[in-house]
């Protein structure tokens, strides 16, 4: 079995996140870059899959991006990734431009399972992959909270307003995790020696003959507003009052 982990490099969100002036980009000079928190959950499932057994399991982690995206990459191989990848692509890609590299890659690799975060914190999409199961016309469940193996493909269980569902589909399928799935492990300090000298494959995105062709444009970013107009009262009549002040 081969389970295919796409990741994403993103900004840490633990760190304040400034606008450069140009309101086209956040400023990240000494903005530190972590593997998405989703992505990192989806790593974690498919090396419990692999644990479980029976059945071999090849776990290969995906990035697409710039060259110092090999730090992410290096992250997952520690966690236990057995390969990775990286799709060498200096462009600000959508999510639809995404899923459709992610499909040539799914075409290359042929993997059995597509195991990915439900959304990337930096955007909060949640489309890759909605979008990848559609191109690649597989079966797919999203906001997976509960993956367990069976004869016929995977019985999930996914989080919804009505409360807990349970779905089964074959494979090959994708399946994007929820937040609840799993907590991923550390990596300890051996295995990041050791995927300091694991080899990451370097593809140019000329070699996967897909034409980036993009479907958002990206107007401007503004940073939340942080100032507050806070007041004291002293009974619940001058609350109501002040809040019909403030309410439209």
């Amino acid at each position: 079995m081969k389970i295919l982990v796409p990741t994403k490099r993103v900004p840490d969100t633990d760190q304040r996140i400034t606008i450069r002036e140009d309101t086209h980009q956040i400023d990240d000079a000494q903005l530190p870059y972590i593997v998405n928190p989703f992505d990192a959950i989806a790593i974690e499932e498919a090396i419990r899959i692999r644990e479980a057994g029976p059945q071999e399991v090849e776990i290969v982690a995906v990035g697409i991006g710039v060259a110092e995206y090999e730090k992410e990459l290096r992250t997952a191989l520690a966690m236990g990734a057995d390969r990775a990848l990286i799709i060498r692509c200096d462009a600000v890609l959508d999510p639809w431009n995404v899923a459709g590299i992610l499909k040539r890659v799914v075409e290359r690799e042929t993997p059995d399972l597509v195991l990915m975060g439900k959304q990337a914190v930096d955007d909060d999409a949640s489309q890759v992959g909605q979008f990848l199961a559609a191109l690649l016309d597989w079966p797919q469940a999203t906001f997976a909270s509960n993956i367990e193996c069976t004869e016929k493909g995977l019985r999930l269980e996914r989080e919804i307003d009505a409360g807990i569902e349970t779905v089964q589909i074959p494979l090959p399928a994708v399946v994007t995790a929820d937040l609840r799935l799993n907590e991923p492990r550390y990596a300890s300090l051996p295995s990041i020696l050791k995927a300091r000298k694991k080899p990451i494959e370097e593809i140019a995105i000329e070699e996967l003959d897909y034409s980036i062709e993009p479907r958002v444009e990206l107007i401007a970013l503004a940073a939340p507003n942080q100032t507050r107009s806070c007041q004291r009262v002293d009974s619940v009549d001058r609350l109501v009052d002040a809040l019909q002040e403030v309410l439209p």
